[in-house]
């Protein structure tokens, strides 16, 4: 992965994206000095059939704050789109390019937005649009044409975004080594106790641990044989 940049702005869907994964390599970058903030595109509250949604997005919101300062996180704002029903279009795109102006960044984090995972499953809607939203948001972000009204805002143009660095995605051909950083992810992934609690002991989502032991494992071996976590390099 490049290092030759300061600042990164991480923009998912839903609170626990990051953690699945990227979280762990966040947390090295931010003990490394740089800077990272989050933009959570939906509370998250109807990720749990058993929970009123409002009740799921104050557990959820207050979770992923906590996961996000574990990893050195403490900028984390919460955009209020529909969980679950997530639209691609100038809306999205408008608070992605508002969000991109006020952090200015040199690299943009999401998750996997193919139509598929990495062992064949079915992509969720949300993450297929916010991923797509964000590329195009970086764009918009320095054209003070586009979406003029954010100048008004005190949000001028930023051209400065270099790469987009996608997570989970079945393209993944760079990797950061977690081995100093890894056991943070596991501490931010497990703070999301509402969530895990609900998937239940049998899910294998549900084992922080075990979950990121794997993964930080599997991609190791694909990159020197050390921690790793995998990630799409997109030039933007």
């Amino acid at each position: 992965m490049p290092d030759d940049w300061q600042r990164a702005l991480a923009v998912v869907a839903h609170p626990d994206d990051l953690e699945y994964g990227p979280a762990c390599a966040i947390a090295g970058w931010t003990a490394q000095g740089r800077e990272v903030a989050y933009v959570m595109v939906t509370r998250g509250e109807a990720g749990m059939d058993t929970v009123d949604p409002a009740e799921a997005a104050r557990h959820r919101e207050r979770e992923e704050i906590e996961a996000a300062a574990l990893v050195g996180v403490q900028d984390v704002t919460f955009l209020d789109h529909r969980d679950g029903a997530v639209e691609y279009g100038l809306p999205l795109r408008r608070d992605i390019a508002a969000a991109i102006r006020r952090h200015r960044p040199e690299i943009v984090i999401t998750l996997n937005f193919h139509e598929r995972w990495r062992g064949g499953d079915w992509n969720s809607p949300d993450h297929r649009v916010v991923g797509r939203a964000l590329l195009d948001a970086a764009g918009d972000a320095g054209n003070r044409w586009i979406f003029p009204e954010l100048l008004a805002e005190g949000l001028e143009p930023w051209k400065g975004v270099r790469y987009a660095a996608v997570g989970g995605s079945p393209g993944a051909r760079h990797a950061v080594d977690v081995t100093d950083c890894w056991e943070k992810g596991v501490a931010a992934l497990a703070a999301h106790r509402t969530y895990l609690d609900y998937l239940g002991p049998d899910h294998p989502m549900a084992d922080a641990r075990a979950f990121l032991e794997r993964k930080v494992e599997r991609f190791g071996r694909r990159f020197g044989g050390r921690p790793a976590i995998a990630f799409e390099l997109i030039g933007i």
